[in-house]
């Protein structure tokens, strides 16, 4: 009997044993029965989040903002002794918190938010006063206002600043790309502290250019390990949470065991009423699609259906009695998901957590 057999077993002889109604049957011998994991599935439900919305307005240039340092140059500036310069060549003004910089003979200047070209044309016009025709040139010395944070999977990961208005793809090649271990079908895109729709694995490999947004100062792109996969059993169950899938695999029956459906792991050994004929899989196939199923485990413990697999970031709600339409449900799990938010999936995230 091998190790994956024996937590078979065990699960379907735990959870037999909470139930007095659920029995395995007597088959006549040489029964012949087609069986698969989906016999035990009700009701299956398809959620599509809708794609991204275009910006209403794209960034094409870069504008400059606190933090950035630029170079100024003002040929023939004349200077407080009233002598004419050469070149005046004004380095390393850093811009402040508010936006400004402060110029020698110009004072407090404001550049926030502008382009170099029109800081350039602002600056023009200031110096008339001291230069009939000038000549001013602005650079941007070092990038410091629009950080990215690219956290994860990725091969340079970190704290990266946006030279140009930058997309998703542009963001992935500044952190030098992903490596082998990458779970991309739950990379997100954050901002505002919010999961943005965006599908980073449908961008990289189905070519869905909807899903190459324009990124904004402050984001994240988060990447996880496919190391790090893990299943969530809420309800009806003595230890409630997160439970890790070993080696990437842990099936419906497995995770019910662990989470002692029914049931409490303490001391006083109380025993709750279940409803094991309606369990619940919330399933996350995307940041952007997920499904709704409705599970019959009885199928599976009377030897109808197989042990379903779980797939990473599957929510399991085990109801302690029989449960109405998904409204209901999701009333009853919501407490629940939003303790969890931050491990959920971001599908989950986007679907049902966003307005809460």
């Amino acid at each position: 009997m091998n190790k994956l057999f024996q937590i078979v077993f065990t699960g379907v002889v735990f959870i037999l044993s909470l139930s007095g109604c659920v029995r395995y049957e007597e088959l006549p011998p040489g029964t012949v029965r087609d069986i698969n994991d989906s016999n035990a599935i009700l009701e299956l439900q398809e959620v599509k989040v809708p794609p991204p919305t275009p910006e209403a307005e794209v960034i094409t240039e870069y504008r400059v903002g606190p933090g950035d340092v630029l170079t100024i140059n003002v040929p023939g500036l004349i200077d407080s002794y009233g002598n004419e310069e050469k070149t005046q060549n004004y380095q390393g003004f850093r811009v402040s918190s508010s936006g400004k910089i402060l110029l020698p003979l110009v004072g407090a200047f404001d550049v926030n938010g502008q382009t170099v070209e029109e800081i350039q044309s602002r600056l023009t016009s200031e110096i008339k006063t001291y230069i009939k025709k000038p000549m001013v040139t602005v650079e941007i010395r070092e990038f410091k206002s629009q950080p990215l944070y690219l956290l994860g999977k990725f091969n340079k990961p970190g704290l990266h600043y946006m030279d140009r208005p930058t997309n998703v793809l542009h963001g992935i090649s500044m952190g030098n790309g992903l490596n082998e271990t990458a779970n991309l079908r739950s990379a997100r895109l954050l901002r505002s502290e919010q999961v943005q729709p965006v599908d980073i694995y449908h961008l990289l490999y189905k070519n869905d250019l909807r899903q190459n947004v324009q990124l904004l100062p402050g984001d994240t792109i988060f990447v996880p390990g496919n190391e790090e996969q893990q299943v969530f059993v809420f309800g009806a169950v003595g230890t409630p949470g997160p439970l890790p899938m070993v080696n990437g695999r842990l099936n419906l029956l497995q995770a019910l065991s662990s989470a002692a459906v029914g049931g409490s792991t303490t001391s006083d050994d109380k025993r709750y009423p279940y409803d094991h004929e309606r369990v619940r899989i919330i399933r996350s196939l995307s940041p952007t699609h997920g499904q709704l199923m409705v599970v019959d485990i009885s199928k599976m413990m009377n030897g109808y259906a197989m042990p379903m697999p779980l797939m990473d970031g599957d929510i399991v709600y085990v109801p302690t009695t029989p449960a109405g339409n998904w409204n209901e449900v999701m009333s009853q799990l919501l407490p629940s998901l939003q303790v969890a938010a931050g491990i959920l999936t971001p599908f989950v995230q986007i679907e049902y957590l966003k307005d809460n």
